[in-house]
């Protein structure tokens, strides 16, 4: 559950929303958010379909099933995609130095 989390509250800052933004998203409190986040309540399916759906990745990812992030690249020149793409690459390459 403390996966679960660590994985929204990260989800939800690089999105720059504040738990009351989520919460009202959701149609929860913000003391809902915050029990998601502190590990002490996980959400019901429909509540986590939705979160899912707000921040774009799977419930797997939400759970810590899947590791994997996908990043919405839909607006973007082939360019621009190419270089972030690249970006990517290069972060991975120094990690594994």
């Amino acid at each position: 559950m403390v996966e679960f989390g660590k994985t929204l509250k990260n989800l939800r800052l690089q999105n720059c929303l504040t738990q009351a933004q989520l919460a009202n998203r959701l149609g929860v409190t913000k003391s809902v958010i915050s029990a998601y986040e502190t590990g002490l309540r996980m959400p019901s399916y429909d509540i986590l379909i939705s979160i899912s759906r707000i921040f774009k990745v799977t419930t797997d990812y939400l759970l810590g099933v899947e590791r994997k992030q996908s990043v919405d690249l839909s607006g973007l020149t082939a360019e621009e995609t190419s270089a972030l793409l690249e970006l990517i690459r290069a972060m991975k390459r120094k990690n594994i130095s």
